[in-house]
């Protein structure tokens, strides 16, 4: 159990009331991580305070009001989701920057120009975002946030998200050194070996990340690889 005095406030103003409540400061690495997490592990108490300071609650009504339930656990997750947890400038600054490259980074994994059928480099879509002036929330889930940050970029870049279908023929000499890759990238739906020792198998993964896949195996199998799109 954490220590009271090392606890972080999280606070909700809401229906003319306060609500608070006090956790972990460890809580905030899981944040940035952008990782789910049972939220009642990282109370310092398992209570609901009008002012956490001096111990006050608000009225059991006011609650119900509000969140329509006395679960401790879906308050206590409203309250963070909904409220503000009492941070440093740094560490917001930090947390801002963390969760806005992570929205980069899945944007231009995931997703493609339909008209040319490739992913838009990772600077373009950060420059795209800054002209529909984007502005992450830490504490908004990254799913929201990419969500948020798709219907800014559609009006200026032709882009939406789209998963590929792929065969994909090794080498069985090349097949080990390659697993990781091919795991990693995509699923794998499909395999079978060859008579030759060849592997041959059928992925699905984003579109965005073929290119990025198959250059990845040209260079461990020194270009000895088939890549196809199959849709």
């Amino acid at each position: 159990m954490v220590n009271l005095d090392d606890a972080v406030i999280a606070r909700l103003d809401s229906h003319g009331e306060t609500f608070e409540i006090l956790l972990d400061p460890r809580v905030m690495d899981l944040i940035k991580a952008g990782k789910s997490f049972d939220i009642t592990e990282y109370m310092a108490v398992e209570d609901i305070f009008k002012n956490a300071g001096n111990g006050t609650r608000p009225p059991d009504e006011k609650i119900r009001e509000v969140f329509k339930t006395e679960d401790v656990a879906t308050i206590a997750r409203a309250i963070m989701d909904r409220g503000e947890i009492q941070i440093t400038a740094e560490q917001r600054r930090e947390m801002l920057e963390m969760k806005r490259q992570q929205v980069i980074t899945y944007i231009s994994a995931n997703a493609i120009n339909p008209q040319t059928k490739l992913p838009h480099p990772a600077v373009r879509i950060e420059l795209a975002l800054d002209e529909a002036k984007f502005h992450a929330d830490p504490f908004k889930s990254l799913d929201r946030q990419i969500e948020e940050a798709m219907k800014l970029l559609r009006p200026l870049i032709p882009i939406k998200f789209e998963r590929s279908r792929i065969a994909v023929k090794l080498k069985g000499e090349d097949y080990g050194r390659c697993y990781d890759d091919l795991i990693h990238y995509g699923i794998v739906e499909r395999e079978e070996w060859g008579q030759d020792g060849s592997w041959i198998g059928l992925m699905e993964l984003p579109a965005g990340l073929v290119p990025e896949l198959t250059e990845k195996l040209k260079n461990k199998t020194k270009g000895n690889v088939s890549v196809k799109l199959i849709s």
